[in-house]
This record gives C-alpha cells, structure tokens and sequence, in this order.
C-alpha cells in the first residue's frame, strides 16, 4: 500500500490533484483509508493513475477521461470480449479519435507559428547584420 505522497511521486501529481480528482469521482472506488483517515493506494490504483496521468498529458478534458475510464477495463487482453465491451472499445475509439483530430489540427496551428517566428527572427538577424556591416 502507498500514501498519497508516495503515490504523487510515481505518477506525476500532487497529492492536492489526487485529492481533488478523488472529490470529482474521477478516481472510483476511493482510495481505502488507514488509520486517521490516511489514504491508502493499491498498485491497481498507481496504474490506473499512471494511465490517467498518460491521458490527462495528451490533453484530454477530465469529463472525457472520466468516460474513457469509467468502467475500469483497459482491454489488454482482447480475447472473448463480449457485446458491451466491444460497445465499450468503441465509445472509447470515438473519444481517442476526436482529440487526435484536434491536437493535429494545434500541431499545424503551432507549426504556422514556428515557422512564422522562424521568418522574423531571420529578418531580424538580417537586419543586425546589415547594420554590423554599415558600422565604420
């Protein structure tokens, strides 16, 4: 079992994420409690917090992680999957493929930006070059 600090430290968040993504019920079922109430994380529950994390770094809003997470099936073993998982599979292509149409779409909003930065540093630079030059 791991504290909330410890677990802080595997995954990437603080312990005031993890507390407020355990108030929004984000992260279901809640951590057991130890004595004084101390949370108490599983290794089930630091890889399913590993995971969140993974999402949450691509972008993804907590709403759509929430629904991408809400049964807590990662579907690694794709054998004998039954109708509503296969339901389940798919609901979860929809929100995958969503947000990779729209984090394409910033990736060519901010390759525009690069590239016009790359245009002004270069006049910029041209421009203290051509006054190095016209100094005596």
């Amino acid at each position: 079992m791991y504290t909330i600090r410890q677990v802080a430290e595997r995954t990437g968040f603080s312990p005031d994420t993890l507390r407020y993504y355990e108030k929004i019920r984000l992260v279901e079922p809640p951590p057991m409690r130890g004595a004084g109430g101390v949370r108490l994380y599983s290794e089930d529950d630091v890889r399913m917090l590993s995971s969140l994390h993974c999402l949450k770094k691509t972008g993804l809003s907590l709403d759509d992680i929430k629904e991408f997470i809400q049964e807590g099936r990662c579907f690694a073993n794709h054998a004998n999957l039954n109708d509503d998982d296969l339901h389940k599979v798919a609901d979860r292509v929809q929100i995958l493929a969503g947000h990779l149409e729209q984090m394409e779409q910033q990736r060519q909003e901010l390759d525009t930006i690069i590239q016009r930065t790359k245009e002004k540093l270069d006049a910029y630079n041209a421009i203290l070059q051509q006054a190095d030059k016209s100094k005596p």
